[in-house]
C-alpha cells in the first residue's frame, strides 16, 4: 500500500510539473496577445487552458486525457495551417501587400520622410524592454515623452533626470554608449511617431544622443482616404486594390491585404503567362508521379521475386544491399546524384563517359530522366520490401494447388500471386503516388525545378512540379505571391484528394479476392 501511494504521489507530482508549464506557457502568450490586443486568438488560448487545466485535474476522464494532446496538435499542425492557407488564397498577400492599412500608410509616410530644417534637438535616451527598442525624449522645454515605433510620443513623469535630460524610467532598461554603439542600424531606422496623426510627422536619431522631426512630402487625408504627394501635386485614392492608387493607375507601394475572392484562382486559369506553365507543370506532375510509382514497383517487384526463390543462394546479403538505398537521407542521396550527374565535373561524364558533357541536369528532357532515374534508386528498396513481405503471406499451397492443375510459372504470377499482391500493395501505390505528386526534396535537391522557363510570368522551370512551383512563387525571385501560392496549394490538395478517392473506391474490388 505504501509503494502504490508512493507511486500515486509521484504521478501527481509529475502531473502538476508538466501542467505548470503549460500554464506558464499560456500565459506568457496571453501577456502578448493582451498587448497585440489579438482578442480571438486570446480567448482560444485562454480557453483552450482552461479545458486542459480541467480534464486532468478531475478524476476519470481516461480517454480525454489521452485524447487531448492529440487533438491539439491535430487542430494547431493540420486543420489550423489548411484553413490559414485557404484564408490566404482569397487574398492578395504578397510583396508590397504584407501588412494592414494602417502599416502601409506609416510604412508609406516614413519612407517619404525629409528632416524639418529648424526642427529642435530632443535629448534622447535610448530604452530597451524584451528585447524591443524604445525613446525617451527630453523636448527643450523639459518635458519627457516615451514612444517606439509602434507606439507614439506619450507624456511620462517620475524619469530620472542628468543634466535636465530623462535618462531612465521604471519599467524600462536604459542602454549604455557601448550598446547604442552596437546597436546602432536599429536605433537610426527607428521613427517615432509625433501623435496619432501621420502627417504630424516623426522624431528620428542619427547617433542615438539627439532626435530630430521629420516629416514626410506626403500628406495622408483618413476622411477622404487618399495620399497626396506634397511635391507634384498627384493624389492617390484608395480604389479598394490594396494600394493607394494615381488616376494613372500609378500604385505606392507597400500596400496592404484585401480579401480579392477567386481573383488569384481566376489568374491561375486565365492569365496566359501563369495558365500556361501551370498546366505544363501540372502534365509532368502527374507524369512523375505515375512514372515513379510504376518504375519502382516493377523493379522492387522483380527483385522481391527474384530473391524470394529459395533457390537462391545469399539472399541474405543480397536484401541488404538492396535496402541501402533506402537507409541513407533522401535529400542527402539526391545532393550526391546532383554531384555524380554534373555536366562538368561529375563522375558519370568523367569516368564512366570518358569526359563527356552530357547535360543531366540543364537539358529539359534529361533533366527529366534523371529525376526519374534517380527516384527510381531511391524508391526501389521500399517497393522491394512491401513486396517481399506480401510474397512471403501468400499461402503455398495455392501455388502448389495450380501447378498440380498444370498452370505456367507464368500463369501462376499473372493469375494468383499478383492479383493477392495487389490486394496488401494497392494502397500502399496510391500513398506512394501522393507521395510522389508532392516530392519537393528530390526537385530542390536535385535541379532546384531547372531548366528555367523564360516565358512564365512565374518562376518556374521544366523539372518543377506543382509543390515545388508553389515554393518558389512564394519564397523565391523579388515578388512573392502568397495568395496565388496558397491557390495552388489548394488546387493541390483537391487533386491529391480527388485521386485518392477515386484509386481507394477501385481497389475495393481486390477485396472480393480475399
Amino acid at each position: 500500500m505504501a509503494e502504490a501511494a508512493s507511486d500515486g504521489v509521484k504521478a501527481i507530482l509529475i502531473k502538476i510539473a508538466l501542467l505548470g508549464i503549460v500554464d506558464a506557457l499560456a500565459l506568457y502568450a496571453l501577456f502578448i496577445l493582451f498587448a497585440k490586443e489579438q482578442w480571438v486568438v486570446f480567448a482560444l488560448v485562454l480557453a483552450v487552458t482552461g479545458i486542459v487545466n480541467w480534464i486532468y485535474f478531475s478524476p476519470g476522464k481516461l480517454p480525454a486525457k489521452y485524447l487531448t494532446p492529440g487533438v491539439i496538435f491535430l487542430v494547431v499542425f493540420q486543420i489550423f495551417a489548411i484553413v490559414y492557407t485557404g484564408y490566404i488564397g482569397f487574398t492578395n498577400y504578397s510583396t508590397g501587400h504584407n501588412s494592414d492599412k494602417a502599416q502601409a500608410v506609416s510604412a508609406l509616410m516614413s519612407s517619404a520622410q525629409e528632416r524639418v530644417p529648424d526642427s529642435a534637438a530632443y535629448g534622447v535616451t535610448v530604452l530597451d524592454r524584451a528585447g524591443a527598442l524604445s525613446f525617451l525624449l527630453t523636448d527643450p522645454a523639459g518635458d519627457v515623452s516615451i514612444g517606439s515605433n509602434d507606439a507614439p510620443l506619450e507624456r511620462v513623469s517620475g524619469a530620472d533626470m542628468d543634466g535636465g535630460k530623462a535618462v531612465a524610467v521604471d519599467g524600462y532598461t536604459s542602454l549604455s554608449f557601448q550598446e547604442v554603439i552596437a546597436r546602432t542600424a536599429e536605433i537610426t531606422a527607428m521613427n517615432v511617431p509625433f501623435s496619432n496623426d501621420p502627417n504630424d510627422g516623426s522624431l528620428r536619431t542619427p547617433d542615438g544622443s539627439s532626435a530630430y522631426l521629420y516629416v514626410s512630402s506626403l500628406t495622408y487625408d483618413e476622411q477622404a482616404k487618399t495620399m497626396t504627394d506634397v511635391a507634384s501635386g498627384t493624389v492617390y485614392a484608395d480604389t479598394g486594390t490594396g494600394a493607394f492608387t494615381s488616376a494613372d493607375g500609378d500604385e505606392l507601394l507597400p500596400g496592404w491585404r484585401i480579401n480579392v475572392g477567386v481573383d488569384n484562382f481566376t489568374r491561375a486559369f486565365t492569365e496566359e503567362g501563369i495558365r500556361s506553365p501551370l498546366m505544363s507543370v501540372a502534365t509532368w506532375t502527374f507524369a512523375f508521379a505515375a512514372l515513379s510509382v510504376a518504375s519502382t514497383f516493377l523493379l522492387g517487384l522483380f527483385l522481391a521475386i527474384v530473391f524470394n526463390d529459395i533457390r537462391m543462394k545469399g539472399r541474405k546479403f543480397y536484401r541488404i544491399a538492396m535496402i541501402l538505398p533506402y537507409a541513407f537521407p533522401a535529400f542527402l542521396s539526391a545532393l550526391v546524384w546532383a554531384g555524380m550527374l554534373s555536366e562538368s565535373f561529375g563522375f558519370i561524364n568523367q569516368v564512366l563517359l570518358g569526359g563527356a558533357e552530357i547535360p543531366w541536369l540543364t537539358n529539359e528532357w534529361l533533366a527529366k530522366f534523371s529525376i526519374l532515374l534517380v527516384n527510381l534508386w531511391l524508391g526501389f528498396p521500399y517497393m522491394f520490401l512491401v513486396c517481399t513481405g506480401a510474397l512471403q503471406s501468400i499461402p503455398e499451397e495455392l501455388q502448389e494447388a495450380a501447378t498440380v492443375d498444370g498452370a505456367s510459372p507464368w500463369a501462376v504470377f499473372r493469375l494468383i500471386k499478383l492479383p493477392l499482391l495487389l490486394v496488401s500493395v494497392a494502397p500502399l501505390l496510391i500513398a506512394s503516388f501522393a507521395f510522389n505528386f508532392n516530392n519537393f526534396n528530390l526537385i530542390y535537391m536535385l535541379t532546384g525545378g531547372g531548366p528555367r522557363d523564360a516565358s512564365a510570368d512565374v518562376n518556374v522551370g521544366a523539372t518543377d512540379i506543382l509543390i515545388s512551383m508553389v515554393y518558389k512563387v512564394a519564397f523565391t525571385g523579388q515578388t512573392r505571391d502568397y495568395g496565388l501560392a496558397s491557390a495552388f496549394s489548394i488546387i493541390i490538395f483537391i487533386l491529391v484528394a480527388v485521386i485518392s478517392i477515386i484509386s481507394f473506391r477501385k481497389t475495393k474490388a481486390l477485396e472480393e479476392l480475399n
